[in-house]
């Protein structure tokens, strides 16, 4: 009778560490266990993944779900088109529901100023591609009748770009799905395992030392959002980083009233509405570096008066919950992704806010990089040697708001 009750596990319980693995991958959020269940498509599968916390405790629990690829640069634009596409095969490749609702996404123009960005941003959108243009305020009403569109608003609404293939999707969905993905593959899942640091001899790291033993790694990957410095001066690598927190907020279920994402630059403030009905805002970046995960009043009352600007039917509303963080941020706002001068030692860090929208072209690339020892030309751009050949890729003008 007791198996008649037996509830399925996820993926398997944590066992005891091997002596070795083909590849160890420090990380266990949403690009760790993407990387990690595409190498097991590669054959790959001698593979451990390491989580401080449970899984999914990281950036990949704590973000705000919003998918989109209208990115400013080509490089950039190119790369998250890529992971949007992939997103939306997901659920049927893992058979597993991630709910993503493909709803749009408008980045709203306050100035003459906005409106020549976003009108350049659509046309690089549109060389690659990519369905985004840019639409006036008749349009932005049709698709959006709750938003307020006054004259006299302090922000008047010029202009939007519409970006149709964006939406939102339920990011610990994505986490659990990757996660059974990978433990059917035969990776190992290996929850509340702190890497306290790596061996490195002649260039290469030989083994990974953690809280719970020593193991030897051909090769060691490392997808911790915030945590990239701390990994990469265990290696010896530097990397230029610096880590900031990111609040977010929900509100209390209300009936439908916005089925389209809503993002204002200059506001620094982005709204959606879950399928639960909860108002999901958040802002920009904290100014200051610091691991200290608290969320502070000012956040609260800066962001509330920006979205009631916005949808004044929200004055009632309550808050239910907020949150906050780690975001490593590069200093061209753009990510650091695959191989580093130590030989076997590859990082996806860098990501700021919008880490989310890639973890699965960063899997399907990170896991070809071991697999063949080839850079894969997606991913080219983003190496971490741009730094110091000069080969930045800004993409400021597409992350002026953290989502």
């Amino acid at each position: 009778m007791r198996d008649l009750f037996r509830v399925r596990r996820m993926w398997r319980p944590r066992g005891e560490l091997k002596d070795s693995y083909d590849v160890v991958i420090i990380g266990g959020g949403s690009h760790g266990l993407a990387t990690a269940y595409y190498l097991g498509q590669q054959g790959i599968t001698n593979v451990a993944v390491l989580e401080q916390g449970y899984v999914g405790s990281g950036a990949a629990g704590r973000n705000t779900a919003i998918l989109r690829s209208n990115y400013k640069t080509p490089e950039g634009a190119r790369f998250y088109d890529a992971s949007v596409k992939l997103y939306e095969g997901l659920s049927r490749e893992l058979d597993f529901n991630l709910l993503f609702s493909q709803c749009g996404h408008l980045t709203l123009a306050h100035s003459d100023r906005a409106m020549f960005v976003m009108a350049n941003r659509a046309e690089v959108n549109q060389l690659e591609g990519i369905d985004s243009r840019l639409i006036g305020p008749d349009e932005i009403k049709a698709l959006c009748p709750a938003l307020r569109l006054a004259d006299d608003a302090e922000y008047p609404v010029m202009g939007a770009l519409y970006h149709p293939p964006g939406g939102i999707i339920r990011h610990d969905a994505v986490v659990w799905g990757f996660a059974r993905g990978a433990d059917r593959a035969g990776v190992e899942i290996h929850p509340y395992t702190q890497v306290t640091g790596l061996e490195r001899v002649n260039g290469r790291i030989v083994a990974v030392r953690t809280n719970r033993g020593t193991v030897r790694a051909g090769t060691v990957i490392s997808a911790t959002a915030g945590w990239s410095t701390l990994i990469g001066e265990l290696a010896g690598v530097a990397l230029p980083i610096t880590t900031h927190i990111l609040q977010a907020c929900v509100t209390e279920p209300l009936k439908p009233l916005l089925d389209v994402v809503v993002v204002s630059s200059q506001m620094h403030v982005y709204i959606s509405q879950s399928d639960r009905g909860e108002f999901v805002m958040g802002s920009e970046i904290e100014p200051w570096t610091t691991y200290r995960m608290q969320g502070t009043l000012n956040f609260l009352q800066e962001l509330s008066r920006h979205v009631l600007e916005l949808f004044p039917q929200l004055e009632h509303a309550r808050l239910l919950r907020a949150w906050a963080g780690l975001c490593d941020l590069s200093p061209d706002y753009s990510p650091i992704l695959g191989a580093t001068e130590v030989g076997n030692f590859h990082i996806s860090a860098g990501w700021g806010t919008y880490g989310f929208k890639a973890a699965p072209i960063v899997g399907v690339t990170l896991a070809e990089l071991v697999a063949t020892g080839r850079v894969p030309e997606l991913i080219a751009p983003f190496s971490l040697e741009r730094f110091y050949t000069d080969d930045l890729v800004s993409e400021l003008a597409a992350a002026a708001v953290s989502h």
